[in-house]
């Protein structure tokens, strides 16, 4: 496997002064859709395409509903889902409310075949 890259020059941030480095940035290869995930899975099993896309339809569903629960959603070596929110802070406990929290987001933790596959990339410049 090999992961193709650019190189852009950028400022730091928070040292707007400084010269500015260059950094490598990842390029996409295209994406894959959930009907073509379902056939190439199909075609590595004895389930057809068809049920694998409704079972995969199926999985997204209930993701949704368990993390909106606020559990973790373990899917084995694959890896987890977790909803993590931001907040501002207060000056004591009782003064904290829900007003205070900006932002959430859904972070991905990979397994174990997912870290394995990531220490073994090869990086390629475009």
């Amino acid at each position: 496997m090999s992961i193709k890259y650019t190189v852009n020059e950028k400022i730091n941030p928070l040292k707007p002064d400084e010269k500015r480095k260059w950094y490598a940035t990842a390029k996409t290869a295209g994406d894959t859709t959930l009907r073509t995930l379902s056939k190439d899975i199909a075609a590595r099993s004895t389930v057809s395409a068809a049920d694998t896309q409704a079972v995969l339809t199926a999985l997204t569903e209930v993701l949704v509903e368990y993390l909106a629960d606020g559990k973790i959603v373990r899917l084995g070596d694959f890896g987890a889902f977790q909803v993590r929110i931001s907040s501002q802070g207060a000056q004591t406990e009782d003064k904290f409310n829900a007003s205070l929290i900006k932002s959430n987001k859904v972070v991905f933790r990979p397994g174990i075949d997912i870290k394995e596959m990531l220490k073994t990339l090869k990086y390629e410049k475009d």
